[in-house]
């Protein structure tokens, strides 16, 4: 366990970031002159501008789930995980183009809404019943989980214990201080979070004696593949390169650009050309990971291989064959590596990312249970009423994501769990939204029955590979999975889309694209701040990062 002098430094952490956010939250709701309480409340009054945006983002994509499992992953199979977080930069760029124009355009204040505004009614209360699901498994257990984890073993407290307490805490603070509140502390938990990070990158790096010490440890255990993120056909990770190229937009569309825990920050934006910068700015902050939070997992693995690392707490036996339970690994890092003093800055770290994401994820579900739920049933409904459905809703999600850890702690690997959920769930979503972005003939017919279908169909055959694990469905990997759930619901959607021929109203017939050239024509800032300059930047320097560690 860590010492007291570091454990006083955590608690303080938690206590300071409590007070930001309520004093935030509170001074923020006070000195608004506007009358919409619910939009200062849920939207933060549309005040965003594109750093705050883009930290944001950031802080609420990175939990404490990365930290931990991308360490794990790190450990186990090198950089091929690092994959997920540069593909991110891609669909960051799909969101700024194609997608921010319409969401702020058509002034929703949730997707479900913009869902509503583009097809129909019974679209968008499919989509708010998905996205409240997926936010209290995805966002909220999963980092409860991971957070538990890295507690339990630093504190010595009981796992449950743990995130219950950290979670209470995050919870005041949103629930009584917004979008305002989360977005504030975000961003400065993000500051702490790669502040951390990179102390345990800088710590591990000189404890290897470099990147050429590692190699050479890699080299003579025959396993520089570990290097590699682009893997051939037929590797032993089951992601192999056309597997991320083909299954990754799946995820990440549904991620980045059509999932209301996410994009809430970009419909907070003070305009348009806030709320494309912002995603841009988040694009370029997603290469950080794979040096700060993968790399350490991978010198750990080469630390352990010269017996630098003593691991012996996380070995178990399986199948009789003693194996090392890696999802501890970056705790153990803490514990083993970090100075006396700085461990107390690792584990602030730690409790940014799952702070971050716990509150940006209570925040989305506050909003789409008042805004799509709640008014609908209510549509007299004040504003005053909507916030207090909200935080309703917000504290019941938290109750329902505790119940989920010990089915969740089934995973084997943290980070392979949750995306192997996400690929059965995004696929319809990202298939909609897709086509109801840049095809006209979509019709609201054929995305309510693709949605229905095509979610039906993703928890099938999720059941099925649980339960037949070696069958030939059983044995696709997650990200093909969501290729070919994915293409069958296009296919569906335009299939139903000649059955049932679009029937356009007045508002819906501006929220497609006539051509994707149309979305550039925004001039946006001038300078090195155009949104069109940094998109391309974005991508030249990914292609390089991708080229270089292929």
């Amino acid at each position: 366990m860590i010492g007291s002098f570091d454990a006083t430094v955590s608690i303080l952490y938690v206590i300071a970031i409590l007070a930001i956010g309520l004093w935030t939250g509170l001074r923020h709701r006070s000195a608004s002159k506007k009358t919409n309480v619910a939009s200062e409340y849920f939207l933060a009054g549309k005040s965003l501008r594109w750093p705050m945006i883009g930290l944001a983002l950031f802080a609420t994509n990175i939990s404490c789930v990365h930290l931990v499992s991308l360490a794990q992953s790190g450990f186990d199979t090198g950089l091929l995980n690092g994959t997920f977080e540069w593909m991110a930069s891609f669909t960051l760029i799909l969101l700024a183009l194609f997608f921010v124009p319409f969401y702020i355009k058509s002034g929703v204040s949730t997707l479900p809404d913009f869902l509503e505004k583009r097809y129909n009614r019974a679209s968008r209360d499919w989509l708010a019943f998905i996205s409240i699901l997926s936010a209290i498994i995805i966002h909220i257990s999963f980092s409860l989980l991971a957070g538990g984890i890295v507690l339990q073993t630093l504190f010595g407290v009981n796992m449950y214990t743990s995130v219950i307490i950290i979670s209470v805490i995050t919870t005041i603070y949103t629930i009584v201080g917004g979008l305002k509140a989360v977005v504030v502390t975000e961003s400065i938990q993000t500051v702490v979070l790669l502040s951390g990070a990179v102390i345990m990158s800088v710590v591990a790096y000189n404890k290897m004696d470099g990147w050429d010490s590692m190699v050479h440890v890699l080299e003579q255990k025959n396993e520089l593949s570990k290097l590699s993120m682009m893997r051939p056909h037929g590797d032993s990770s089951g992601l192999p390169w056309y597997a991320v190229l083909l299954g990754y937009p799946v995820l990440g569309i549904w991620y980045w650009c059509a999932d209301q825990t996410i994009v809430q920050r970009v419909l907070g934006a003070k305009d348009e050309n806030n709320a494309r910068v912002g995603p841009l700015f988040c694009g370029f902050i997603k290469i950080l990971p794979v040096f700060i939070f993968v790399m350490p997992g991978l010198f750990a693995y080469a630390l352990y291989q010269t017996g630098h690392l003593d691991v012996g707490s996380l070995k178990t036996v399986v199948d009789g064959k003693e194996v090392v339970n890696s999802k501890g690994i970056y705790t153990l890092m803490i514990l083993q590596l970090i100075p006396k003093g700085l461990a107390g800055v690792l584990v602030a770290a730690l409790l940014s990312g799952l702070m971050s994401q716990i509150s940006g994820a209570l925040n989305s579900i506050s909003t789409m249970a008042s805004y799509d739920i709640y008014k609908r049933y209510k549509p007299e409904a004040t504003d005053e009423k909507l916030v207090s459905a909200g935080k309703i809703a917000a504290g019941l999600s938290f109750v329902l994501s505790l119940l989920l850890l010990p089915l969740l702690n089934s995973y084997e690997s943290i980070f392979n769990g949750l995306n192997d959920i996400i690929a059965h769930i995004a696929p319809p979503i990202t298939c909609v939204f897709l086509l109801g972005v840049f095809w006209g003939k979509a019709s609201a017919r054929s995305a309510q029955l693709t949605l229905y279908i095509g979610s039906a169909a993703g928890v099938l055959v999720f059941a099925y590979s649980k339960l037949l694990p070696h069958t030939l469905i059983g044995e696709v990997p997650f990200m093909m999975m969501a290729f070919y759930l994915f293409v069958f619901c296009m296919l569906l959607q335009i299939g139903l889309t000649l059955a049932y021929p679009a029937k356009h109203t007045i508002e819906s017939s501006k929220l497609y694209w006539k051509s994707p050239m149309e979305s550039l024509q925004s001039p946006g800032w001038g300078g090195f701040g155009n949104y069109k300059f940094l998109s391309v930047l974005l991508i030249l320097v990914m292609v390089v990062l991708f080229w270089v560690f292929r």
